[in-house]
Protein backbone atom coordinates (compact mmCIF):
# COMPACT_ATOMS: atom_id res chain seq x y z
CA UNK A 1 0.00 0.00 0.00
CA UNK A 2 1.37 3.41 -0.66
CA UNK A 3 0.80 5.64 1.92
CA UNK A 4 1.06 9.73 2.06
CA UNK A 5 1.92 10.37 5.74
CA UNK A 6 1.50 13.92 7.01
CA UNK A 7 3.40 14.14 10.75
CA UNK A 8 1.29 16.76 12.23
CA UNK A 9 2.46 18.61 15.59
CA UNK A 10 5.24 17.17 17.81
CA UNK A 11 4.03 13.50 18.36
CA UNK A 12 2.69 12.77 14.46
CA UNK A 13 5.90 14.32 13.48
CA UNK A 14 8.64 11.65 15.19
CA UNK A 15 6.25 8.77 14.61
CA UNK A 16 6.20 9.93 10.70
CA UNK A 17 10.25 10.35 11.26
CA UNK A 18 10.37 6.41 12.30
CA UNK A 19 8.28 5.39 9.70
CA UNK A 20 10.66 6.85 7.07
CA UNK A 21 13.77 5.58 8.86
CA UNK A 22 12.56 1.93 8.82
CA UNK A 23 10.84 2.36 5.11
CA UNK A 24 13.32 0.05 3.30
CA UNK A 25 10.80 -0.70 0.25
CA UNK A 26 10.37 2.94 -0.51
CA UNK A 27 6.59 2.84 -0.55
CA UNK A 28 5.88 5.61 1.43
CA UNK A 29 6.03 9.32 1.25
CA UNK A 30 5.88 11.89 3.35
CA UNK A 31 5.75 15.73 4.58
CA UNK A 32 5.78 16.97 8.49
CA UNK A 33 4.27 19.92 9.95
CA UNK A 34 4.48 22.20 13.34
CA UNK A 35 4.22 25.47 14.82
CA UNK A 36 7.17 24.96 16.95
CA UNK A 37 10.69 25.45 14.65
CA UNK A 38 12.86 23.53 17.53
CA UNK A 39 10.73 20.10 16.74
CA UNK A 40 11.03 20.26 12.77
CA UNK A 41 14.60 20.84 13.34
CA UNK A 42 15.15 17.45 15.64
CA UNK A 43 13.77 15.02 13.15
CA UNK A 44 16.07 12.66 11.19
CA UNK A 45 14.81 11.12 8.15
CA UNK A 46 12.48 13.98 6.87
CA UNK A 47 14.46 16.14 4.29
CA UNK A 48 14.38 19.91 5.28
CA UNK A 49 12.46 21.03 2.16
CA UNK A 50 9.39 18.36 3.79
CA UNK A 51 9.03 19.98 7.02
CA UNK A 52 6.23 22.68 7.24
CA UNK A 53 6.72 25.31 9.61
CA UNK A 54 3.43 27.45 9.47
CA UNK A 55 2.08 29.95 12.10
CA UNK A 56 5.57 32.02 12.13
CA UNK A 57 3.88 35.55 11.90
CA UNK A 58 1.24 34.86 14.91
CA UNK A 59 3.79 32.05 17.11
CA UNK A 60 7.04 33.13 15.88
CA UNK A 61 7.85 29.36 15.38
CA UNK A 62 7.48 28.88 19.48
CA UNK A 63 4.22 26.62 18.96
CA UNK A 64 0.49 27.11 20.03
CA UNK A 65 0.84 25.22 23.52
CA UNK A 66 -2.05 23.53 24.54
CA UNK A 67 -4.22 25.98 22.24
CA UNK A 68 -5.73 23.66 19.52
CA UNK A 69 -8.18 26.25 18.73
CA UNK A 70 -5.39 28.58 17.86
CA UNK A 71 -4.02 25.45 15.68
CA UNK A 72 -7.52 25.10 13.70
CA UNK A 73 -6.80 28.43 13.15
CA UNK A 74 -3.15 28.51 11.55
CA UNK A 75 -3.74 25.64 9.74
CA UNK A 76 -6.82 27.17 7.96
CA UNK A 77 -4.89 30.20 7.53
CA UNK A 78 -1.92 28.13 5.93
CA UNK A 79 -3.47 25.28 4.49
CA UNK A 80 -2.25 26.21 0.56
CA UNK A 81 1.76 26.15 2.16
CA UNK A 82 0.44 22.38 3.61
CA UNK A 83 -0.87 21.45 0.15
CA UNK A 84 2.06 23.19 -1.77
CA UNK A 85 4.84 20.68 0.06
CA UNK A 86 2.08 17.54 -0.71
CA UNK A 87 2.44 18.29 -4.04
CA UNK A 88 5.52 18.79 -4.46
CA UNK A 89 6.42 15.19 -3.26
CA UNK A 90 3.93 13.90 -6.26
CA UNK A 91 0.27 12.33 -5.23
CA UNK A 92 -0.23 10.63 -8.45
CA UNK A 93 0.01 6.81 -7.78
CA UNK A 94 -0.87 7.16 -4.07
CA UNK A 95 -3.32 4.74 -2.30
CA UNK A 96 -4.10 6.69 0.78
CA UNK A 97 -3.42 9.57 3.06
CA UNK A 98 -2.81 8.92 6.58
CA UNK A 99 -2.40 12.29 9.12
CA UNK A 100 -0.71 11.26 12.35
CA UNK A 101 -0.96 13.60 15.25
CA UNK A 102 -0.86 13.68 18.97
CA UNK A 103 -4.60 14.61 20.21
CA UNK A 104 -3.70 16.27 23.21
CA UNK A 105 -1.28 19.28 22.58
CA UNK A 106 -2.50 21.97 20.15
CA UNK A 107 -0.88 21.97 16.82
CA UNK A 108 -1.82 18.45 15.90
CA UNK A 109 -4.98 18.22 17.73
CA UNK A 110 -6.56 21.24 16.43
CA UNK A 111 -4.76 21.30 12.93
CA UNK A 112 -5.40 17.62 11.85
CA UNK A 113 -9.14 17.62 11.40
CA UNK A 114 -8.76 20.62 9.31
CA UNK A 115 -6.42 19.08 7.19
CA UNK A 116 -8.06 15.85 6.82
CA UNK A 117 -11.25 17.65 5.68
CA UNK A 118 -9.20 19.89 3.35
CA UNK A 119 -8.02 17.08 1.68
CA UNK A 120 -11.61 15.17 1.18
CA UNK A 121 -11.70 18.07 -1.13
CA UNK A 122 -9.11 17.53 -3.14
CA UNK A 123 -8.53 14.17 -3.42
CA UNK A 124 -10.08 11.08 -4.45
CA UNK A 125 -7.76 8.87 -2.07
CA UNK A 126 -9.04 7.75 1.47
CA UNK A 127 -8.16 9.67 4.40
CA UNK A 128 -7.23 8.02 7.43
CA UNK A 129 -6.03 9.44 10.71
CA UNK A 130 -4.00 7.62 13.66
CA UNK A 131 -4.52 9.37 17.07
CA UNK A 132 -2.71 9.18 19.72
CA UNK A 133 -4.81 9.81 22.99
CA UNK A 134 -2.98 11.18 25.82
CA UNK A 135 -3.29 9.37 29.27
CA UNK A 136 -5.15 11.09 32.06
CA UNK A 137 -2.22 11.67 34.14
CA UNK A 138 -1.30 13.97 31.07
CA UNK A 139 -3.78 16.65 32.49
CA UNK A 140 -7.07 17.05 32.10
CA UNK A 141 -6.66 19.78 29.22
CA UNK A 142 -4.85 17.24 26.98
CA UNK A 143 -7.90 14.89 27.33
CA UNK A 144 -10.13 17.89 26.75
CA UNK A 145 -8.26 18.65 23.73
CA UNK A 146 -8.25 15.60 22.80
CA UNK A 147 -11.98 14.89 22.96
CA UNK A 148 -12.92 17.99 21.04
CA UNK A 149 -10.44 16.72 18.60
CA UNK A 150 -11.69 13.13 18.27
CA UNK A 151 -14.97 14.59 18.10
CA UNK A 152 -14.38 16.36 14.99
CA UNK A 153 -12.11 13.92 13.44
CA UNK A 154 -14.97 10.93 13.05
CA UNK A 155 -16.95 13.22 11.02
CA UNK A 156 -14.56 14.22 8.61
CA UNK A 157 -11.79 10.96 8.45
CA UNK A 158 -12.36 8.41 6.23
CA UNK A 159 -11.15 6.14 9.40
CA UNK A 160 -9.16 6.93 12.67
CA UNK A 161 -7.35 4.82 14.40
CA UNK A 162 -6.79 5.34 18.11
CA UNK A 163 -3.50 4.35 19.62
CA UNK A 164 -3.94 5.27 23.89
CA UNK A 165 -1.43 6.42 25.89
CA UNK A 166 -3.01 5.03 28.94
CA UNK A 167 -2.70 0.99 28.03
CA UNK A 168 0.68 1.32 27.20
CA UNK A 169 2.31 3.44 29.55
CA UNK A 170 4.34 1.31 32.21
CA UNK A 171 4.65 2.38 35.98
CA UNK A 172 7.29 4.47 36.98
CA UNK A 173 8.30 5.07 33.55
CA UNK A 174 9.81 8.70 32.52
CA UNK A 175 8.08 10.54 29.93
CA UNK A 176 10.98 10.14 27.12
CA UNK A 177 11.25 6.42 27.63
CA UNK A 178 7.73 6.27 27.61
CA UNK A 179 6.86 8.07 24.00
CA UNK A 180 9.65 6.83 22.13
CA UNK A 181 8.79 2.88 23.52
CA UNK A 182 5.08 3.88 22.46
CA UNK A 183 5.90 5.70 18.84
CA UNK A 184 7.87 2.30 18.18
CA UNK A 185 4.88 -0.01 18.96
CA UNK A 186 2.73 2.26 16.31
CA UNK A 187 5.14 1.82 13.63
CA UNK A 188 5.95 -1.72 13.88
CA UNK A 189 1.97 -2.03 13.39
CA UNK A 190 1.00 0.05 11.34
CA UNK A 191 4.58 -0.13 9.27
CA UNK A 192 3.72 -4.07 8.78
CA UNK A 193 0.11 -3.23 8.07
CA UNK A 194 0.64 -0.51 5.28
CA UNK A 195 3.48 -2.77 3.63
CA UNK A 196 0.93 -5.51 3.00
CA UNK A 197 -0.04 -6.35 -0.61
CA UNK A 198 3.63 -5.54 -1.69
CA UNK A 199 5.72 -8.08 -3.24
CA UNK A 200 9.03 -8.44 -0.67
CA UNK A 201 11.33 -10.75 0.33
CA UNK A 202 9.32 -13.51 1.22
CA UNK A 203 7.27 -13.16 -2.29
CA UNK A 204 3.60 -12.57 -3.23
CA UNK A 205 1.72 -14.14 -0.60
CA UNK A 206 -0.86 -17.27 -1.30
CA UNK A 207 -4.10 -15.50 -0.25
CA UNK A 208 -2.96 -11.26 -0.60
CA UNK A 209 -4.36 -8.51 1.34
CA UNK A 210 -3.66 -5.83 -1.04
CA UNK A 211 -4.70 -1.92 -0.65
CA UNK A 212 -8.02 -2.92 -1.71
CA UNK A 213 -8.65 -4.83 1.01
CA UNK A 214 -7.92 -2.68 3.36
CA UNK A 215 -9.94 0.09 2.13
CA UNK A 216 -12.90 -1.36 2.28
CA UNK A 217 -12.28 -2.85 5.66
CA UNK A 218 -12.15 1.13 6.54
CA UNK A 219 -14.62 2.22 4.79
CA UNK A 220 -17.47 2.05 7.92
CA UNK A 221 -15.42 5.27 9.12
CA UNK A 222 -15.42 5.98 12.58
CA UNK A 223 -12.99 4.62 15.12
CA UNK A 224 -10.76 1.23 14.51
CA UNK A 225 -8.21 -0.30 17.19
CA UNK A 226 -5.54 -2.41 16.04
CA UNK A 227 -4.31 -5.82 17.64
CA UNK A 228 -0.83 -7.36 17.19
CA UNK A 229 1.05 -10.81 18.74
CA UNK A 230 4.49 -12.51 17.54
CA UNK A 231 6.50 -15.26 17.73
CA UNK A 232 9.47 -16.98 16.85
CA UNK A 233 9.00 -19.32 13.82
CA UNK A 234 10.18 -22.26 12.85
CA UNK A 235 10.27 -23.29 9.89
CA UNK A 236 8.86 -26.91 8.06
CA UNK A 237 12.38 -27.47 6.93
CA UNK A 238 13.89 -27.08 10.24
CA UNK A 239 11.40 -29.09 11.55
CA UNK A 240 11.82 -31.88 9.21
CA UNK A 241 15.31 -31.80 9.98
CA UNK A 242 14.36 -31.97 13.37
CA UNK A 243 11.93 -34.89 13.23
CA UNK A 244 14.30 -36.74 10.58
CA UNK A 245 17.50 -36.34 13.30
CA UNK A 246 14.89 -37.56 16.17
CA UNK A 247 13.96 -40.11 14.62
CA UNK A 248 17.38 -41.63 12.95
CA UNK A 249 18.77 -41.48 17.54
CA UNK A 250 15.51 -42.98 18.18
CA UNK A 251 15.65 -45.67 15.39
CA UNK A 252 11.91 -44.63 14.15
CA UNK A 253 11.29 -43.00 11.03
CA UNK A 254 7.28 -41.65 10.39
CA UNK A 255 6.08 -41.76 7.11
CA UNK A 256 6.49 -38.95 5.36
CA UNK A 257 2.68 -37.89 4.86
CA UNK A 258 1.88 -38.28 8.31
CA UNK A 259 4.76 -35.53 9.36
CA UNK A 260 3.62 -33.47 6.81
CA UNK A 261 0.36 -34.04 8.30
CA UNK A 262 1.54 -32.92 11.85
CA UNK A 263 3.43 -30.01 10.56
CA UNK A 264 0.72 -28.34 8.90
CA UNK A 265 -1.38 -29.06 12.44
CA UNK A 266 1.25 -27.35 14.03
CA UNK A 267 1.14 -24.41 11.85
CA UNK A 268 -2.55 -23.96 11.84
CA UNK A 269 -2.66 -23.67 15.80
CA UNK A 270 -0.08 -21.58 16.00
CA UNK A 271 -1.65 -19.13 13.42
CA UNK A 272 -4.97 -19.65 15.59
CA UNK A 273 -3.30 -18.60 18.80
CA UNK A 274 -1.86 -15.73 17.09
CA UNK A 275 -4.80 -14.30 16.27
CA UNK A 276 -6.78 -14.67 19.35
CA UNK A 277 -3.22 -12.99 21.24
CA UNK A 278 -3.67 -10.14 18.88
CA UNK A 279 -7.16 -9.63 19.62
CA UNK A 280 -7.53 -10.62 23.56
CA UNK A 281 -3.87 -8.69 24.39
CA UNK A 282 -3.39 -4.78 23.85
CA UNK A 283 -5.10 -3.20 21.20
CA UNK A 284 -3.96 0.35 20.28
CA UNK A 285 -7.61 1.53 21.73
CA UNK A 286 -8.97 -1.29 24.79
CA UNK A 287 -12.35 -1.65 23.58
CA UNK A 288 -14.94 -3.88 23.57
CA UNK A 289 -13.93 -5.83 20.22
CA UNK A 290 -17.03 -7.42 20.11
CA UNK A 291 -18.49 -4.25 18.60
CA UNK A 292 -17.26 -4.31 15.79
CA UNK A 293 -17.92 -4.20 12.12
CA UNK A 294 -15.66 -5.03 10.42
CA UNK A 295 -12.19 -7.12 10.65
CA UNK A 296 -9.14 -7.31 8.92
CA UNK A 297 -6.55 -10.61 9.84
CA UNK A 298 -2.89 -10.18 8.46
CA UNK A 299 -0.05 -12.87 8.73
CA UNK A 300 2.94 -11.49 8.46
CA UNK A 301 6.18 -14.38 8.34
CA UNK A 302 8.17 -17.14 6.64
CA UNK A 303 6.50 -18.40 3.57
CA UNK A 304 6.27 -21.76 4.20
CA UNK A 305 5.11 -20.59 7.66
CA UNK A 306 1.98 -19.36 6.22
CA UNK A 307 -1.09 -22.25 6.31
CA UNK A 308 -4.72 -21.97 4.51
CA UNK A 309 -6.26 -24.03 7.50
CA UNK A 310 -4.60 -21.75 9.85
CA UNK A 311 -5.90 -18.79 8.60
CA UNK A 312 -9.59 -20.02 7.49
CA UNK A 313 -9.98 -21.09 11.64
CA UNK A 314 -8.96 -17.98 12.48
CA UNK A 315 -11.15 -16.35 10.51
CA UNK A 316 -14.19 -18.47 11.54
CA UNK A 317 -13.24 -17.46 15.01
CA UNK A 318 -12.98 -13.83 14.39
CA UNK A 319 -16.66 -14.29 12.88
CA UNK A 320 -17.56 -15.80 16.03
CA UNK A 321 -16.44 -12.68 18.37
CA UNK A 322 -17.81 -9.75 16.73
CA UNK A 323 -21.01 -8.25 15.41
CA UNK A 324 -20.07 -7.30 11.37
CA UNK A 325 -19.94 -10.28 9.30
CA UNK A 326 -17.16 -8.76 7.03
CA UNK A 327 -14.00 -10.03 7.88
CA UNK A 328 -11.14 -10.36 5.37
CA UNK A 329 -7.49 -12.36 5.69
CA UNK A 330 -4.51 -13.14 4.01
CA UNK A 331 -0.81 -13.21 4.41
CA UNK A 332 2.20 -11.14 3.60
CA UNK A 333 5.11 -13.46 3.19
CA UNK A 334 8.64 -12.21 4.38
CA UNK A 335 12.32 -13.62 5.15
CA UNK A 336 11.81 -13.51 8.93
CA UNK A 337 13.05 -15.47 12.15
CA UNK A 338 9.32 -14.80 13.13
CA UNK A 339 5.44 -15.13 12.30
CA UNK A 340 2.73 -12.41 13.41
CA UNK A 341 -0.66 -11.50 13.01
CA UNK A 342 -2.55 -8.59 12.67
CA UNK A 343 -5.51 -8.04 13.21
CA UNK A 344 -7.75 -4.52 12.24
CA UNK A 345 -10.82 -4.14 14.57
CA UNK A 346 -12.49 -1.40 12.33
CA UNK A 347 -15.59 0.86 13.23
CA UNK A 348 -15.77 -0.25 17.14
CA UNK A 349 -18.90 0.89 18.79
CA UNK A 350 -17.96 0.74 22.29
CA UNK A 351 -15.36 2.41 23.69
CA UNK A 352 -15.35 2.28 27.08
CA UNK A 353 -11.95 5.30 27.04
CA UNK A 354 -13.44 7.12 24.60
CA UNK A 355 -16.81 7.46 26.41
CA UNK A 356 -14.64 8.69 29.83
CA UNK A 357 -12.57 11.18 27.40
CA UNK A 358 -15.71 12.80 26.69
CA UNK A 359 -17.31 12.72 29.60
CA UNK A 360 -13.90 14.50 31.03
CA UNK A 361 -13.89 17.29 28.35
CA UNK A 362 -17.80 17.87 29.63
CA UNK A 363 -16.67 18.03 32.72
CA UNK A 364 -13.40 20.24 32.00
CA UNK A 365 -15.63 22.62 29.81
CA UNK A 366 -18.46 23.31 32.17
CA UNK A 367 -15.06 23.85 34.97
CA UNK A 368 -13.69 26.30 32.20
CA UNK A 369 -16.58 28.01 31.43
CA UNK A 370 -17.18 28.66 35.37
CA UNK A 371 -13.74 29.87 35.49
CA UNK A 372 -14.25 32.27 32.65
CA UNK A 373 -17.16 33.79 34.23
CA UNK A 374 -15.04 34.26 37.36
CA UNK A 375 -12.52 35.84 35.02
CA UNK A 376 -9.95 33.09 35.37
CA UNK A 377 -9.06 31.24 32.11
CA UNK A 378 -6.95 28.33 31.71
CA UNK A 379 -6.10 29.26 28.43
CA UNK A 380 -7.50 31.54 25.58
CA UNK A 381 -10.95 30.30 23.71
CA UNK A 382 -10.60 27.32 25.65
CA UNK A 383 -14.45 26.60 26.00
CA UNK A 384 -15.72 26.97 22.31
CA UNK A 385 -16.49 23.80 20.98
CA UNK A 386 -13.33 22.86 17.88
CA UNK A 387 -14.34 24.07 14.46
CA UNK A 388 -18.08 25.27 16.03
CA UNK A 389 -17.31 28.37 13.37
CA UNK A 390 -15.89 26.34 10.56
CA UNK A 391 -18.66 23.60 10.90
CA UNK A 392 -21.01 26.91 10.55
CA UNK A 393 -19.93 27.79 7.61
CA UNK A 394 -19.27 24.96 5.54
CA UNK A 395 -22.35 22.93 5.86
Amino acid sequence: MRVFFIGFGQAGGKVVDMFMEQDKTHLFRAVVVNTARTDLLGLKQIPMKDRVLIGQTVVKGHGVGTDNALGAKVTRDEIDSIVTAIEGIGTHDIDAFVIVAGLGGGTGSGGTPVLAKHLKTLYDEPVYTIGIVPAPEEGRLYSYNAARSLTTLVNVADNTFIFDNAAWRKEGESIKTAYDRINDEIVRRFGVLFRAGEVGQGGVGEMVVDSSEIINTLRGGGITTVGFAKTEAISARQKQREGTLSSLLGGLRRKEGAEQQLLGDDRSAKILSLVRSAVLGRLTLPCNFHSATRALILLVGPPEEMDRKGVETARSWIEEQIEGEEIRSGDYPIRSNYIAAIVVLASVGDAPRIRDLLEMAKETKEELAKQKSDGRTMFDGGIEPLFEKDSENTS
